[in-house]
């Protein structure tokens, strides 16, 4: 299993370093309000893809790894969360922000990451090897419903600023080239510190894992 637990960080690592390249090769979409899906209307939409595939796989990879290292019936249903989170984020890829299919992908692969990271946390701290990491693990599991609560409060604050300014915003309204004068925008910084922070908490388990059967 040491393998899949070097997948996972691989693949999340290498998930990361698409994110990154994305801000240097598509300058246009600012990170301040631009979302993350939006980098597929720009010209290296190959590596949003990649960058979601490879995040998918992260989270998948994890779940099966801890399929053996977990027991109870509520730790499995936290390792159903991720699998499903990581169906949502290969879904983000396969379906960009077009697609009709590009909310699902959303809604399974955003919110059931901090269910499990939560479930999954506190059941993985109690198991002979990792409790040493026990704070680091506690930390990066709330800090995944920390990052999804601020980034909808971001989401939040830019529609309001957005309707107050008269800006339509329907699924058939043309996306925006800037942000109007007076709202505040800063969804964009949110989305990326969400998609670390979910990242992270992929990392931060399997590599703890290599750390118990190695110790």
């Amino acid at each position: 299993m040491e393998v899949t637990a070097i997948l996972t960080i691989t693949t999340g690592i290498l998930s990361l370093l698409c994110l990154l390249a994305l801000h240097f090769v598509s300058p246009e979409f600012k990170p301040a309000w631009r979302m993350i899906s939006e980098y597929a209307l720009g010209k290296h939409k190959w590596m949003l893809t990649s960058f979601f595939l490879l995040w998918g796989l992260s989270s998948i990879c994890l779940s099966i790894l801890l399929w053996d290292v977990v027991e109870s019936p509520l730790a499995k249903v936290g390792i159903l969360f991720l699998f499903i989170s990581g169906i949502g984020e290969i879904m983000g890829g396969l379906f960009d922000l077009k697609h009709k299919h590009h909310g699902l992908a959303f809604l399974l692969g955003v919110p059931a990451l901090p269910v499990a990271a939560l479930i999954l946390g506190y059941t993985v701290i109690k198991l002979e090897g990792w409790t040493d990491h026990a704070s680091l693990i506690i930390y990066s599991s709330h800090a995944t419903w920390i990052s999804l609560i601020i980034m909808a409060a971001a989401m939040g604050v830019m529609f309001s600023g957005l309707k107050k300014a008269g800006i339509p915003m329907s699924k058939d309204a043309p996306p925006l080239e800037k942000m109007p004068e007076g709202v505040i925008a800063v969804n964009g910084y949110a989305n990326r510190l969400l998609v670390f922070c979910y990242i992270l908490w992929l990392i931060v388990i399997a590599n703890t894992y290599l750390s118990s059967v190695t110790a």
